[in-house]
């Protein structure tokens, strides 16, 4: 009777998954649909098929199953006992499909690239439209994080004609986030495909630099190309941006120090501020209204906002000071949109709260960046004792060891006396001395051996003055470590055309603002004529004060195309999903007595 009702069940099975599969063609095989039955009863009928073929086929279904009910583990278990060459070419683009999955549940998207390069995948074109799907997406996700953004956006334009609803909805915005996360200079909009009018937009709207000039251009752009899908349904952001452009903004409160220890500081972006909007009026533009408010005079932010409300005013730039900052930092909302010229120590405030400043967090993460660029693994960092070393060591650190980098030494540098014994140890080079020394005792005579340095330490990060890095470079060279490539933060910078000072740090690569690496900018030029200070390290305030004036009417631009940025004074100004801005900087080298530019950090 058993035996009966197992045969029965068995028939059954046979007879569901005949009934859920799909034969594309005869020579791409049948596909496996997850039938009315659990994934025991299944994997139970795969030991009792009469052909390996019908074995891998229900263990593939089962697979399947178990990856839907989001056991991804089990899935994987499974899928090794399916052999590869018992499935028909059909089979095992899905398969390779399941296989490519898995490995994105692991966050494997190299391993999912190459289950997705089977030779089974040049049939794909072959298969059922919801097969292509499944497969075009996972390839496109595996794509994006492997970072092939190109790839990643053809992959998706190609399924878009295949989606409908939700599925459609989400792949569209999916498609313009990939485009427009793309440089510009990767924008090629010289093909009359869909991928080349996706290009035609996000060019358009990135080169556009007002809100009115972008709201032109995305309307300009439809016009040419009213049958495209972007321009049929515009993605969510670019419709955000419709909204803001509705919005003009016509007065602007500059709330910063007068008096006090800060007042240098603010009179240095006030001045690089005003500069930038002097500059806006002489190109014929119609800037807002500027409201000066002093900071070091306040009573209370209450009754600032009072009185700027009172004034007209629909943007707030400042505070400096980072009690201003903090103390709105942890307010449930503010009566005005307020860029904030510092950063708070929380990560989130109210939405009506931006935050930009000359953080050198940033330029840790950009170092981390460049060294990652250049191909390199494992760092040694040095950095000064106290709180502010600590904060460019913790930002480097987290952003370096995400991002698969190793640290083999730290070193907190203080005292200049010390400093040659903390560069003997981080190299171990007294561990060197020692077996040289143990060597000449056993020998009981002298051994020529020179002291020899670890060899893991591929780079430096050095977070340092100018006048500490005058002293580390050389004793670097000394210390038989000369050759160890060292990349720096803008500090080792004094922008004081010393030449003595720069040939110490010979070879020294460093990040910098763009305001004091391209001198030939004309409103840089205008600047220094004015205020000759600008030209040097006090310029990086100057670069700030301009940047702030015109990230002003955009900090909703970036809100809503948060992969797009502004190439600022400062640096390339992009935002975070707190709302801060955030700096990526050009790079230099001291080279022979001068500053020598290197060419940028690949995006």
């Amino acid at each position: 009777m058993i035996a009966c009702l197992r045969l029965f069940t068995a028939l059954c099975l046979a007879a569901l998954l005949a009934a859920c599969a799909s034969s594309p063609s005869s020579s791409l095989g049948e596909l496996p649909r997850t039938p009315d039955a659990s994934i025991e009863q299944l994997l139970e009928q795969a030991t009792q098929a009469k052909t390996p073929e019908k074995a891998a086929l229900l263990r593939l279904s089962a697979a399947d199953l178990a990856y839907r009910q989001g056991n991804a583990g089990q899935s994987a278990q499974i899928l090794q006992q399916v052999p590869m060459e018992q499935l028909k070419p059909g089979q095992q683009i899905f398969a390779s499909t399941l296989s490519a999955e898995l490995a994105m549940t692991r966050n494997q998207p190299k391993a999912a690239l190459t289950a997705l390069s089977h030779p089974s995948l040049q049939h794909l074109s072959e298969m059922p439209e919801d097969q292509q799907v499944r497969t075009g997406t996972v390839h496109a996700r595996a794509l994006e994080a492997d970072g092939q953004t190109l790839a990643a956006a053809r992959e998706r334009i190609f399924i878009a004609p295949m989606l409908k609803g939700e599925a459609a909805s989400k792949n569209h915005e999916a498609i313009w986030t990939l485009i427009a996360s793309l440089p510009t200079d990767q924008l090629q909009a010289n093909t009359s495909d869909d991928l080349g009018g996706w290009m035609g937009l996000a060019l358009a709207v990135k080169t556009a630099g007002t809100l009115e000039q972008q709201q032109a251009a995305i309307d300009n752009w439809r016009a040419q190309n009213p049958k495209h899908p972007a321009a049929i349904n515009l993605p969510l952001p670019l419709t955000k941006l419709k909204e803001l452009a509705s919005q003009p903004l016509s007065k602007i409160a500059l709330l910063l120090p007068q008096d006090g220890p800060l007042a240098s500081v603010g009179k240095a972006l006030r001045e690089g501020f005003m500069a930038a909007h002097y500059q806006a009026q002489q190109a014929g533009q119609k800037p807002p209204a500027i409201e000066f408010y002093d900071s070091s005079k306040l009573t209370s932010m209450d009754e600032f906002y009072r009185k700027a409300q009172a004034d007209g005013v629909q943007l707030v730039v400042g505070p400096l000071e980072k009690p201003l900052v903090k103390q709105l930092s942890t307010r449930p909302q503010l009566p005005i949109t307020t860029l904030a010229l510092n950063y708070s120590e929380g990560d989130q405030g109210p939405v009506q709260l931006f935050q930009f400043g000359l953080a050198a967090e940033d330029e840790a993460r950009e170092v981390s960046r460049r060294a990652r660029a250049d191909g390199l693994h494992r760092a040694a960092i040095m950095v000064p004792k106290g709180e502010w070393g600590d904060r460019v060591l913790r930002a480097f650190s987290q952003d370096w060891q995400a991002n698969g980098g190793s640290i083999v030494a730290t070193e907190r540098v203080d005292q200049p006396v010390q400093l040659a014994q903390q560069i003997a140890d981080m190299f171990q080079l007294r561990q060197s001395e020692a077996r040289a020394k143990s060597l000449q005792n056993a020998a009981g005579t002298n051994v020529a051996a020179q002291p020899s340095r670890r060899q893991d330490i591929e780079f430096i990060f050095l977070a340092a003055t100018p006048q500490q890095a005058q002293q580390i470079k050389p004793t670097l060279n000394f210390q038989y470590a000369g050759d160890v490539p060292v990349y720096a933060t803008s500090h080792v910078y004094s922008a004081s055309g010393d030449v003595n000072q720069y040939n110490d740090m010979n070879g020294v690569r460093f990040c910098e603002t763009p305001w004091l690496l391209e001198t030939s900018d004309p409103l840089r030029q205008q600047v220094v004529a004015q205020w000759p200070q600008a030209a040097g390290s006090l310029g990086r305030l100057y670069a700030m004060g301009v940047d702030a004036y015109r990230l002003a009417p955009r900090l909703g631009q970036l809100k809503a195309l948060p992969d797009s940025r502004i190439e600022g004074e400062s640096g390339s100004l992009g935002m975070t999903q707190t709302q801060r801005v955030v700096r990526q900087l050009p790079w230099a080298q001291f080279v022979s007595g001068q500053v020598q530019r290197l060419p940028d950090t690949p995006r």
